[in-house]
């Protein structure tokens, strides 16, 4: 019987090559304001395999994706991942650098992971559905090009 306080293995995840890019400058910005989240990061980003981003699976959260979770609280969310500058919660817009939006990055639709919150509990997630974002850095259109008809 294996003890439970032993980590589960982490499932494997996939990452674009310009996430990955973009996603190390921002961690290595970040190791000394907040080390710890920077750190986790760090760790997803060097045990993801990295693939062209033409190559990415769909149904991998990759930045941008728009996805729905269960957790083990019983809960399911909706959320999208985003850099800190675009985060908002009551949008459910996730920073990547939080726990949860760090544990999220590269996994596909029906894997789960552990991760822990601010407060040191430990919680497992289960992707459910992972919507693929639009063009990966693109601006948004301008409101008057989204309405027009």
């Amino acid at each position: 019987m294996a003890p439970e306080n032993k980590k589960q293995r982490k499932p494997a995840i996939t990452m674009t090559r310009s996430d990955r890019a973009s996603l190390s400058r921002l961690a290595e910005s970040y190791v000394m304001r907040n080390p710890d989240v920077a750190d986790v990061l760090m760790a997803e980003l060097e045990r993801a395999r990295v693939v062209e981003d033409a190559r990415i699976p769909a149904d991998v959260v990759r930045m941008g994706s728009t996805l729905r979770f269960t957790s083990d609280l019983g809960e399911g969310r909706r959320v999208t991942l985003v850099f800190p500058g675009e985060a908002d919660i009551a949008e459910g817009k996730i920073s990547i650098l939080t726990p949860i939006g760090a544990a999220l990055i590269g996994l596909a639709a029906g894997q789960s992971i552990d991760w822990t919150a601010r407060d040191g509990r430990v919680h497992r997630l289960t992707v459910e559905t992972v919507d693929a974002p639009g063009i990966v850095g693109a601006p948004p259109a301008p409101a008057e090009l989204r309405t027009a008809s």
